[in-house]
């Protein structure tokens, strides 16, 4: 028999004498291979005795306060004859009650890798605030800087995807105003190409992991989440919390059609003591001005002037000392807004006090581009010989805003994420002694094992052999598979873009059994190059790759999380259009891509589950899926005839328990097995032991 000690948050729980605590350990069960983050769990009951009483607060007491809180979970260690069996976490169930005395408490010790989900709860990637340090503006300049960026070394960029504007490439037109990517040099009217507004930013997704583990006070190993690992750390998630354009948002979460800009760069015509810039978008009145035109007759006046003639519909909002004084609506065209409505008194009226004194400052609210041919402040006083002019004309309201990354990335749960993330590369994960969460893929992780000789310690009078697969065939697939080219993809082929149903044996014979399903939670892209559509041989391939994000009907969609490769090209060239009416050619720009490389020569990598033809080559070369490169070796195991799942009972001796990692093997007459699971009574020792043959 081994003694068994029970400490929680370092102090020593007293434990019935003849209580039976058994543990389970599995890090990956053949009949549930997607399932991550829990080591084991067990329950069992403790003595009511003063030493857990005090230690519990006598918890069945509600009436003491400040007791203890039953809703967390508590550190814990498990020691067997003294020795450091198990760390992890304590939860209290309850009390079981007799005479209205405490007769036991119920508990479960978990192990720490579930902690992940208590940590976490049910936070979504919009509260990862330290992402916001990496926030943009959302304007032409920027997003053409981003279009053209070197994903190596920008966490930031701006995919070739756009969220609503179907592209094309025509080298046999130049009519220009369409999305047309063929760059000519005509210019003016007859521009075309991806307008910058269609694109939106894209952020490295190590970026995100590493903001959970600053949110969360969480270190992951750098085994898997490294920046030398390429499959992951040039993988990207696009910014796409909204079907369409981004749109701005305050922090109700209410999205902000209308935008505002303030009017910059005023020039001033001639100057004075009572009026002057006193920097490029404030005017400021002085007192002075209000004296001359106090009640006096003459020709004393203050108006803002505004003309436009682009039909874009604008708004006028002009503010004295921050207050709002005025607002004008729905214009298309000109206004003038005189100085009775903005709240002056005129001393042309005889009224008095004009009150304009102060600091004057104009906005445009507007949710597109807007182009001003006129705004001047006119400001005249009666004894001054000529009126003052100061002009902000011609001037661009763009359609921009504070790109800001937690209003902006897609909207999903935290842990859903991360589970997404584990499931997509098959990683495993457990909290190592000194709090370091291992992640690393499964056969990494099955590489760090030793092999244990227990021939020995098993009880030769039972053991059995059963089946070890469960199921017929495993569904390898992403959720979101709704946009206009994977979903055509699946009418034409009658199967969904990147999944895969692995049964090995499927071409000569049917496996009984269900299927198993392991779901990504994120949107995948059927990616498109395109062709010239003036070669109507269809021969004339060009080097553009795009993501379209629309539905089969062709209106944008709100996606679930898109994570690409993103592919810079240096030889190529595209039409960009800064504005409705002007383009410029980009001979560098990044697109979108499922695999790592657009060669298969330089690298075979990418992220269907199934062998797919690339859309960059319309080969079946890159054959390292995501099923290649880290599901195939456990589950052809799994799948392959002579397989089986062998029980076995054992008294592993301490040396072996209290040093075993699942990456381990065990030897048994000269047959080597991974382990499966292994369910261990800690007061005898004996072990229930599920093993798969190698």
């Amino acid at each position: 028999m081994q003694s068994i000690q029970l400490f929680i948050e370092g102090q020593r729980v007293d434990m019935f004498k003849d209580e039976s605590v058994s543990i389970t350990q599995s890090i990956q069960n053949v009949r549930d291979i997607a399932k991550i983050f829990a080591e084991f769990t067990q329950s069992f009951t403790l003595p009511a005795s003063k030493s857990n009483n005090k230690i519990f607060k006598h918890y069945y007491d509600f009436n003491i306060q400040n007791g203890f809180d039953a809703r967390e979970k508590k550190s814990a260690t498990i020691e067997l004859n003294n020795l450091t069996f198990k760390k992890g976490k304590l939860k209290l169930e309850g009390v079981e009650l007799q005479n209205r005395r405490p007769k036991s408490y119920k508990v479960t010790f978990f192990g720490n890798t579930v902690n992940l989900k208590d940590v976490i709860g049910e936070d979504k990637l919009n509260t990862l605030t330290t992402l916001n340090s990496n926030n943009l503006v959302w304007e032409m300049s920027t997003v053409k800087s981003k279009l053209q960026a070197n994903p190596f070394f920008s966490d930031v960029i701006a995919p070739l995807i756009t969220h609503t504007d179907r592209l094309f490439y025509d080298s046999g037109t130049t009519s220009g105003g369409d999305n047309n990517l063929f760059y000519h040099t005509g210019g003016g009217s007859n521009s075309q190409g991806v307008l910058w507004n269609q694109l939106k930013y894209a952020i490295r997704v190590r970026k995100i992991v590493e903001a959970i583990e600053s949110k969360y006070s969480l270190t992951f190993s750098n085994d898997f989440f490294t920046s030398s690992n390429l499959p992951f750390n040039t993988l990207f998630m696009w910014l796409h919390r909204k079907s369409g354009a981004p749109s701005q948002t305050v922090s109700t979460g209410t999205e902000v059609q209308i935008l505002e800009t303030p009017v910059d760069n005023w020039t001033p015509t001639s100057g004075s003591d009572t009026a002057n810039m006193i920097d490029d978008s404030t005017l400021r009145i002085t007192s002075e001005w209000d004296n001359e035109n106090d009640g006096s007759v003459g020709d004393a006046d203050m108006k803002l002037d505004v003309e436009s003639s682009d039909g874009a519909t604008y708004g006028v909002k002009v503010y004295k000392d921050g207050v709002l004084r005025r607002e004008e609506t729905g214009l298309t065209n000109d206004t003038l807004i005189t100085a009775a409505e903005l709240g002056i008194s005129s001393g042309l009226s005889g009224i008095g006090q004009t009150f304009a004194a102060g600091d004057w400052t104009v906005s445009i609210t507007h949710s597109g581009n807007k182009e001003l041919t006129k705004c001047r402040w006119i400001v005249q006083g009666n004894d001054i010989p000529s009126q003052q002019s100061f002009d902000a004309a011609p001037f661009t309201a763009f359609n921009r805003f504070d790109f800001v990354i937690t209003e902006q990335i897609p909207e999903i749960k935290v842990i859903d994420f991360l589970t997404g993330l584990f499931k997509m590369f098959n990683l495993t994960a457990f909290e190592q002694d000194d709090g370091t969460i291992y992640v690393n893929t499964l056969d990494s992780f099955y590489t760090t094992g030793v092999n244990h000789d227990i021939s020995q310690y098993v009880d030769v009078n039972t053991s059995q052999v059963n089946l070890a697969l469960p199921y017929s065939e495993i569904l390898f697939k992403f959720k979101g598979l709704t946009s206009f080219l994977a979903n055509a993809y699946k009418e034409i082929n009658n199967e969904e873009w990147g999944t895969l149903r692995f049964n090995q044996d499927s071409t000569d014979k049917k496996i009984d059994g269900g299927t198993y399903k392991v779901e990504l939670p994120f949107e995948h892209f059927l990616f498109e190059r395109l062709f010239d559509i003036n070669d109507t041989t269809g021969a004339t391939k060009t080097d553009i790759q795009w993501g379209w994000s629309v539905n089969k009907d062709q209106q944008p969609q709100k996606d679930m999380p898109l994570l690409f490769y993103p592919i810079r090209l240096t030889s190529s060239s595209l039409s960009f259009r800064e504005s409705t009416s002007s383009a410029v050619q980009l001979t560098s720009f990044v697109i979108p891509s499922n695999s790592l490389y657009l060669s298969s020569g330089t690298g075979t990598q990418n992220i269907n589950f199934g062998l797919m033809t690339n859309e960059y080559t319309g080969d079946s070369t890159f054959t390292g899926t995501l099923f290649e490169n880290y599901y195939k070796t456990y589950i052809q195991d799994v799948f392959n005839q002579s397989n089986r799942l062998t029980k076995v009972k054992a008294f592993l001796p301490l040396k072996i328990l209290l040093n075993l990692s699942l990456a381990d093997r065990f030897d048994i007459n000269n047959y080597r097995y991974k382990i499966n699971s292994i369910k261990t009574n800690l007061a005898t020792g004996e072990s229930e032991i599920e093993l798969l043959n190698e």
